[in-house]
């Protein structure tokens, strides 16, 4: 899939969690992805700019069979973000991509094993809403870490993506509930090898798909090495300064 540059316009922005609010634009005519693959985004002459500079990798959230792509974002104190929270509707940005191969496998038989962290949960998004969308045959398994409820961006959205999809199971865990001001009756905890096997039958014969900050992905990889399962069968992508 070749990679090309387009200008797009803000339709709609949101808070989806604490300090962190989804942007969706406008979908060019002709331009195509799959789900989990990552777009570049540039602001066009910026009131202000940093070291940082004017361009982010986003994951799009959104699936292909939607007229818009949705990216999420943390809202951390930067030149960026601040220009990007700040965009008024119909504000323009270039984009450029797809890029990426961070997809779903196409072997319907393979269950998919997807462990998010945070804000990683978006190329999955993109995955579950376009299993759901065309009735794919993939078995999916959906672990979400975050620190509260208040943190977990789109958890409504994924239980009602799980009431869709017969072949989906959302298991979402909290891992700092002592600091929340809310309830929460699921999973508390770190993604574990002990979760894994209260929710997964057999290790093998899946594909894992690993998305999160950096020390979370990589604490991921080391606990599917004690499963064992084998390197082949996990695809892994770090989101770094997020």
């Amino acid at each position: 899939m070749i990679a090309t540059t387009y200008k797009i316009r803000l339709t709609k922005k949101e808070h989806v969690a604490e300090n962190t609010m989804a942007f969706h634009f406008e979908k060019p005519s002709g331009f195509h992805f799959k789900p989990g693959q990552y777009i570049d985004v540039t602001l066009i002459n910026p009131a202000e700019t940093d070291p940082d500079g004017n361009i982010r990798s986003f994951s799009i959230a959104s699936s292909p069979e939607e007229d818009h792509l949705t990216v999420l974002t943390r809202l951390r104190d930067t030149a960026f973000k601040r220009v990007l929270q700040a965009m008024p509707f119909h504000g323009e940005v270039e984009m450029e991509g797809p890029y990426g191969y961070f997809t779903l496998h196409h072997h319907g038989q393979k269950a998919a094993v997807l462990l998010a962290g945070g804000i990683g949960v978006a190329p999955f998004l993109s995955m579950i809403r376009h299993a759901t969308r065309q009735k794919l045959p993939h078995l999916l398994y959906l672990f979400y870490s975050n620190r509260r409820p208040e943190d977990a961006a789109f958890i409504r959205t994924l239980q009602q993506l799980e009431n869709e999809n017969t072949n989906l199971h959302f298991i979402p865990t909290m891992t700092a509930m002592d600091t929340s001001q809310q309830e929460w009756s699921s999973e508390t905890g770190f993604i574990d090898r002990k979760m894994l096997h209260r929710y997964l039958k057999d290790f093998r014969g899946s594909i894992y798909y690993v998305a999160g900050p950096p020390a979370m992905a990589a604490a991921m990889r080391q606990m599917l090495a004690t499963v064992p399962v084998d390197r082949d069968y996990i695809i892994s992508e770090d989101f770094i300064g997020y």
